[in-house]
């Protein structure tokens, strides 16, 4: 199978997890819906984890994992927060801001500089997140066009989404490190089966009484558990076909699928104006990745 329709597969699979999620178990608290999200997941992902073992790995492999799994947890539990409490139009389209971040990141620790393209790209990420609030906007002055980036800081959703942003921004460097010592298809399956294991024992060994919750609707649990092991597998076979830059920009289109979840389950309603602003941070991120 070709690279492509595994990201965008990789993308609708996320998108449908984080639906589901919003769906069904709003009532959650965002602990019980890290549970749900990583360790029926990472159950899953068992088998496969057993047939693509990771080869032999140098101690600094251990030390990246290790750094990793904390600021995952953090990220899913913000995320779980934001697309909890706030509209999908309004949180999943600012992870578009990670490779911008990653930008920062980069010009901050190593000097690296920015092409006109990554520029460029930065603009239409800037540009599509503006257009999301721009009916917050009200006449034609400097306040009013700055209103709609007001807007995102007045959301929280949006900015809890924007930390997300941020701690992928980190994640994605590291975890590419550490993928260099393995292959993608040992390495997806392990990485969630740990961060499984570490979700139930923070969440739950504390206090066993949580683990009821993954029981508590197991047929939408074991279906948003299937979405995220189909997004961790198709994610990990496209790595092995592509670059990832390739397939990091295909599946921001994941965004987009959230959009329109949005207006389809949850009637949000400016389904074009979202969908043009979702379209235009898709573009930039492929500029910046590309």
């Amino acid at each position: 199978m070709e690279w492509f329709p595994l990201a965008l597969l990789s993308a609708f699979a996320l998108a449908s997890a984080d639906a589901v999620t919003k769906r069904f178990l709003y009532a959650y608290s965002s602990r019980e819906l890290v549970l749900v999200r990583f360790g029926v997941a990472g159950l899953l992902l068992v088998p496969l984890a057993i047939m693509h073992p990771l080869p032999p790995v140098p101690p600094l492999f251990w030390g990246l994992v290790l750094l990793l799994i904390p600021l995952e947890l953090a990220a899913m539990w913000l995320y779980m927060t934001a697309i909890r409490d706030a509209p999908l139009h309004l949180t999943v389209p600012y992870l578009a801001f990670t490779p911008v971040f990653n930008i920062g990141t980069g010009w901050l620790i190593l000097g690296e500089t920015v092409s006109m393209e990554g520029f460029a790209g930065v603009l239409l990420v800037v540009a599509g997140a503006w257009l999301l609030n721009v009916r917050r906007s009200n006449g034609f002055g400097l306040q009013a066009w700055l209103e709609p980036f007001r807007a995102i800081l007045r959301e929280r959703g949006s900015r809890t989404m924007l930390g997300v942003a941020l701690i992928y921004s980190v994640t994605s460097v590291v975890g590419k490190a550490a993928m260099g010592y393995a292959t993608p298809l040992s390495f997806g399956p392990f990485y969630f089966v740990v961060l499984g294991g570490v979700a139930v024992l923070l969440f739950a060994f504390p206090r066993p009484s949580r683990l009821s919750v993954l029981v508590r609707r197991p047929g939408i649990h074991l279906l948003v558990g299937l979405f995220m092991a189909t997004m961790v597998v198709t994610h990990f076979l496209a790595l092995d076909r592509i670059e990832v830059a390739y397939m990091v920009a295909v599946k921001r289109t994941s965004l987009l699928f959230g959009i329109a979840y949005g207006a389809i389950w949850f009637s949000e309603r400016g389904l074009p104006r979202h969908l043009a602003a979702g379209s235009l941070m898709v573009a930039g991120v492929a500029l910046i990745l590309l």
